[in-house]
């Protein structure tokens, strides 16, 4: 007899001691920002910049993807409760993170960067969301390790039980329809950078970034579980109606873009 689905009891701790853990998820998240710091200094070198600017942009970066990931999870999605208990919003290692909140974090931080080390805010985004591209592969296989935002129930040969959660039912791997997506929208950006160089018109890879990300982000939930009870009864979901500003965004920046001369900054 060949099974139809594929049964998932991986313990989410690797190694545990003195009341701290180590999770396949926070070697995932550091491997995003370490293999990006790699590829940013492949594109830096390219450009003739120097390692410390990418420094200052790797700070940056990690300061508005948490703070911004962590209160978008608490804003968006369990107000009541977080605003009811402010000190549970630095539990971060209790699990928490929203890719959206993420998303206004980094542009956030991103413009701030710019600002302050007088470069281009566009050029700036253009070169950071390959690399986020990136880390949203290793995020959401983050979050296959932990069992957590699967899929509605399937049929299909590759659906997961997710025993560790108490399912006895096969789910959507939806993370790692997210995971594979995003890892197909990294090459891709990449794939531009390294083709046009510097003569990327300025704002384009940033446009693709959103429309495809957050297209892939609309599609993929409605095979998801909601992730709080408010969501059920909604026609979209919360992911999805916070998705769609960043694909009209991209569309309209992407129009901007295609009308603009080639840049040489």
């Amino acid at each position: 007899m060949i099974l139809n689905f594929i049964n998932w009891n991986l313990d989410p701790e690797i190694v545990g001691f003195w009341g701290l853990s180590i999770r396949y998820y926070g070697i995932l998240f550091a491997a995003s920002f370490f293999f990006g710091y790699i590829i940013m200094q492949k594109m830096f070198n390219k450009e003739g910049l120097k390692v410390e600017l990418l420094d200052k942009l790797t700070v940056y970066m990690a300061i508005g993807t948490v703070l911004g990931a962590r209160l978008g999870h608490c804003l968006f999605y369990e107000p009541e409760y977080y605003l009811s208990n402010p000190l549970e919003i630095i539990k971060i290692w209790r699990g928490g993170l929203a890719s959206h909140g993420a998303a206004i974090g980094i542009l956030i931080a991103l413009w701030y960067f710019s600002r302050k080390n007088k470069k281009p805010y566009l050029w700036t985004l253009d070169r950071i969301v390959i690399v986020v591209a990136l880390a949203g592969f290793f995020i959401r296989m983050g979050n296959f390790m932990n069992s957590e935002i699967y899929g509605l129930e399937t049929s299909l040969p590759w659906g997961v039980v997710f025993l560790r959660n108490g399912e006895t039912i096969a789910k959507h791997p939806a993370q790692i329809y997210e995971a594979l997506s995003y890892l197909l929208i990294f090459v891709l950006l990449y794939f531009i950078y390294n083709k046009k160089g510097v003569q990327v018109k300025q704002g384009l890879i940033f446009s693709l970034f959103l429309i495809l990300m957050f297209t892939a982000r609309f599609f993929i939930e409605f095979i998801k579980e909601n992730q709080v009870g408010f969501e059920q009864g909604m026609s979209l979901n919360m992911g999805q109606w916070l998705s769609i500003p960043f694909v009209l965004i991209g569309f309209f920046l992407l129009y901007k873009s295609l009308k603009l001369q080639p840049t040489k900054e």
